[in-house]
């Protein structure tokens, strides 16, 4: 008797109810985009969404520690915030796939390689961490891309909008200054890691990209101000620069995005 698969949608709900950061990684590092998906099935919410371990601490963006590459502490510290946003990012991905149902079938797969990325980011990050005698947990970190995640959690396109394609987008800019901070400090290994991340986020948010003009399309709306729309009606928060212009062009961004992002950036 043959042994149904279980449906995609359902894995990527059962896993972003983990709430163990080793187990939730390497599960979802597993999950194969050419299972079966039920793109009409709507799931009913459970408690406990995201699933995450008693540690670390969440506390407001201004009360974390500075986030110096100048010693071995400080690099401790600014890794950590890095896999936090990586755990954070495998959550965004699972979420995505299970919330939000009646898209193509190849919305769910591609989020799925998505979020099979992010989990070996978090991997690499939480392996290099422990080389410095930490972990995963030992400082406080904040909760500002799963709050986005909440506050577009009825419209996929908002969704689109404002987590791939804002916060993080915001990683292609940060990239290339964070790795010379760790090359400045010697620690090359940490900036190879990065390397592969930003190799990969562009890719991410590429996906953030096109499934957001997709929905616009499908609603007849203008992309770019219905992001302005988007942003203001949901908080999203005004990006600084310098901007990381071939990234992001690389990940699908439109040249007037680019010209309206810098005009609108705070001085």
């Amino acid at each position: 008797m043959a042994v149904m698969t279980p449906d995609l949608r359902a894995q990527a709900l059962n896993l972003l109810l983990c709430g163990d950061p080793a187990a939730k990684a390497a599960g979802t590092r597993r999950l194969a985009s050419g299972d079966p998906v039920d793109t009409g099935a709507r799931f009913a919410e459970p408690p406990g969404i995201p699933g995450r371990p008693v540690r670390p601490a969440l506390v407001p963006f201004n009360a974390l520690q500075r986030r110096s590459a100048a010693t071995a502490h400080g690099r401790a510290v600014l890794l950590h915030a890095l896999a936090h946003i990586e755990f954070n990012a495998i959550n965004l991905a699972l979420d995505v796939v299970w919330r939000f149902a009646g898209l193509p079938e190849a919305f769910y797969r591609q989020w799925i390689g998505v979020a099979r990325e992010e989990a070996l980011h978090f991997e690499l990050l939480r392996a290099h961490l422990q080389t410095l005698g930490h972990d995963y947990g030992d400082f406080p970190a904040h909760n500002g891309l799963w709050e986005m995640a909440e506050k577009t959690r009825r419209d996929p396109l908002a969704r689109m909008a404002l987590v791939p394609r804002t916060l993080e987008a915001r990683g292609l800019d940060a990239s290339p200054p964070m790795k010379a901070r760790l090359q400045a400090a010697g620690d090359h290994a940490a900036a190879g890691i990065l390397d592969i991340i930003l190799r990969d986020e562009i890719g991410h948010v590429a996906v953030g990209n096109h499934w957001y003009r997709h929905l616009c399309a499908q609603r007849g709306l203008d992309p770019v101000t219905t992001y302005a729309s988007l942003a203001r009606e949901h908080g999203a928060p005004r990006l600084r620069g310098p901007f990381n212009l071939p990234a992001r062009r690389a990940a699908g961004f439109h040249e007037r995005e680019l010209e309206l992002l810098q005009q609108d950036a705070p001085a």
